[in-house]
């Protein structure tokens, strides 16, 4: 984390994270998101558990399960720990009064929203930068699709409206997700009903799941210029 020691929305970041992660107490079942905002608060954790909190965790990503391990914190899974009792995770926007988000620009979209439907308390982290008053305003919605007839399921979601970048990777590859799904960006600007887009979304045959997450937030911590601020649906 250190390279971004400089940027003042990385410090702010940092210290909504932290926040986040003084949540944490002996003996919950925690749910770790990916992203930047939470490496910072699986950062924390890892301080927190060398001084001796104890807590299992189960990640949202292979690459927050690597960070998680190299703190020696305790990982398990949903066979033996099906109820989690915190997730902290990020958010790519946050729409004001509802609390409903975008995710996955990351691409661990699916698991994320796995993770939140099981925990009792979901609480987002982001700068203030990701509020917006409607979603898909900044950002577009991820939609993970199998890659088998990816094209077909593409054409529906045109139907729809969006206009479809398919996500690839740093390399110039196309980006396979941690489940070796493929992820199609659907670009629809302005999302009027975000609960009526996220039922016809997720009704197109190819469909796995998608960056919509509707009525899961607990809380969101913003890190503000002037502070941190705590926000809960209305």
């Amino acid at each position: 984390m250190s390279s971004q020691s400089g940027d003042p929305r990385a410090k702010l970041k940092r210290q909504a994270a932290i926040e986040a992660a003084s949540m944490v107490q002996d003996g919950m079942v925690v749910g770790l998101g990916s992203g930047t905002t939470s490496a910072y608060m699986i950062e924390e954790l890892g301080r927190r558990w060398a001084e001796g909190l104890r807590f299992c965790a189960i990640p949202t990503s292979e690459h927050s399960a690597e960070q998680a391990r190299a703190h020696g914190i305790k990982l398990v899974t949903f066979a033996t720990h099906p109820q989690i009792d915190l997730d902290i995770d990020g958010a790519d926007e946050v729409e004001l009064g509802t609390l409903n988000l975008i995710k996955g620009l990351g691409g661990a979209l699916f698991r994320e929203k796995i993770v939140a439907a099981a925990s009792r308390r979901f609480v987002v982290v982001v700068d203030e930068s990701k509020l917006v008053e409607r979603l898909g305003h900044h950002v577009p919605v991820p939609v993970e699709v199998t890659t088998f007839g990816w094209e077909s399921t593409a054409r529906q979601l045109e139907a729809l409206g969006a206009r479809i970048t398919q996500r690839m990777d740093r390399s110039g590859n196309v980006f396979v997700t941690d489940g070796g799904n493929m992820i199609l960006d659907c670009h629809f600007g302005p999302i009027a009903d975000s609960v009526a887009l996220s039922r016809r979304l997720r009704a197109i045959v190819g469909v796995i799941e998608t960056g919509l997450f509707i009525g899961r937030t607990s809380e969101v911590i913003v890190a503000a210029h002037d502070g941190l601020k705590h926000l809960e649906p209305s």
